[in-house]
């Protein structure tokens, strides 16, 4: 058995750890319905996802035309309520999460969960899909807290990943994610970064600068002891 390079692995949530995007785009389509506007396919839901809810439901409504702010505010805060009452309805761990988390932990590797969803969301869905457990830490993009400018330290600033590292030790740490934007974080992290090429990536996996690209979620060990033997 190969050893794995890391000490600690922070992970994506949407797309990377979790099939989401029925329960997203239901939540979507829910205020898009209560805003006057058509639903959209829930397939498409998979281009929203990567910056979060909010930007999900705003380019949902710009694509119909937009809305003024305060309308706009309206419509994201009952999307929102019933994302919360229906976050577990369709949304599964991919294929190979549970046995792949037990392996990881059975190695004595710490992980944690850094995602744009926010943090009581992200916690909700692990608890009821009995995943919680295989984490030290989640950390959500209301985790950290506003920067200067008024928004959320969320994915692509690095912040809530260098947080990750630190609850779980400070060391050798490497981020599973699926998008730009764990990308950038991770790179401006200054960490490792694979790719989960399954997922709902918002571009070509081979323009993410990614480490390791995984076409499963089953992959990903053989890929982290991939790093190890080209590190």
């Amino acid at each position: 058995m190969t050893d794995i390079p890391f000490g600690a692995i922070g992970f994506d949530l949407d797309g990377t750890l979790l099939d989401t995007f029925r329960d997203l785009g239901a939540a979507v389509n829910h205020a898009l319905v209560l805003g006057g506007f058509s639903e959209v396919s829930v397939e498409t839901s998979k281009d929203l996802i990567g910056g979060g809810a909010k930007i999900m439901l705003a380019r949902a409504v710009e694509a119909q035309g937009g809305l003024p702010e305060a309308e706009f505010k309206r419509l994201y805060k009952a999307m929102l309520a019933f994302y919360e009452a229906n976050n577990a309805v369709h949304t599964v761990p991919y294929p190979g999460v549970r046995e792949v988390l037990a392996a990881l932990a059975a190695r004595g590797i710490r992980m944690a969960v850094v995602t744009n969803k926010f943090e009581a969301f992200a916690r909700n869905v692990l608890t009821r899909l009995d995943l919680i457990d295989a984490f030290e830490t989640v950390i959500g993009g209301d985790s950290m807290g506003k920067g200067p400018g008024g928004q959320f330290l969320a994915k692509p600033d690095p912040a809530p990943v260098l947080k990750a590292r630190a609850v779980l030790g400070g060391g050798s740490f490497v981020f599973i994610g699926d998008s730009t934007y764990d990308a950038r974080a991770a790179k401006d992290a200054g960490v490792p970064f694979v790719a989960a090429a399954y997922g709902y990536c918002d571009a070509p996996v081979e323009r993410m600068g990614a480490d390791a690209v995984i076409d499963s979620f089953a992959g990903l060990i053989p890929a982290l002891e991939g790093l190890a033997r080209t590190a």
